[in-house]
């Protein structure tokens, strides 16, 4: 049998916390690893426990969850772990530079259970858990903000169509339309973002928007 996806759930609130657990331990394929209340407390629970996930709340005492995601999985980190996260508002700023500190993904607080289990299960397989219609709220939101160039089309290192294909990311079209719009079939379209992480050393689709958005490559 495949081993459980291992949690460690981070949050202020013990009676949010404890929520989460007992809803994620319910679960025959996933466990709770450990529980905690602060940023520095998940970063030093997750260097001895190794979840496979990590769940963060953002507003927290001692080391905010931005900053912990940050030592968790932003950039550099040697074994980033996978960070899911949670908050009350939905697209707040903080959320945003939650993503960009290296989280894959987040939810509100107020999402029903299934939800909060579909996340974890989806950031444990490596993938990023944003709608594509929360993703064009998202960077549409904040694209003033990252538009700092770090790159330009001609030096980035892809094919004019993978160009295209990371721009359509960018826009927040699903593999679904970009197939539609490209006309071709989701397993190319699947290709094509597969050879784009890989050659921009990105690990989800959250990192390409926020990428190509800094790249100047979306207006």
């Amino acid at each position: 049998m495949t081993a459980p996806i291992r949690v460690l759930v981070c949050d202020d609130q013990a009676l949010i916390r404890t929520g989460f657990a007992t809803i994620i331990d319910a679960q025959p394929d996933l466990e709770v690893v450990g529980e905690c209340g602060d940023g520095r407390a998940a970063v030093d629970l997750s260097g001895r426990l190794h979840p496979d996930v990590v769940v963060m709340d953002v507003r927290m005492p001692v080391l905010d969850g931005i900053k912990a995601t940050r030592l968790l999985a932003g950039a550099g980190v040697a074994q980033p772990v996978k960070v899911l996260v949670v908050t009350t508002f939905n697209l707040d700023e903080y959320v945003y530079e939650a993503l960009r500190a290296g989280a894959s993904g987040f939810l509100l607080k107020d999402a029903p259970p299934a939800q909060l289990l579909h996340g974890i299960r989806t950031v444990a397989t490596g993938a990023a858990l944003l709608a594509p219609e929360v993703t064009r709220q998202l960077v549409g939101r904040y694209a003033a903000r990252i538009r700092p160039a770090e790159g330009t089309p001609d030096d980035v290192g892809l094919t004019p169509r993978e160009l295209e294909v990371l721009r359509l990311i960018a826009n927040g079209l699903s593999n679904g339309e970009i197939a539609a719009t490209l006309v071709i079939s989701q397993e190319t379209v699947k290709t094509y973002v597969s050879r784009i992480l890989t050659k921009l050393d990105l690990r989800d689709r959250v990192q390409a928007v926020v990428y190509a958005y800094r790249a100047g490559l979306v207006t």
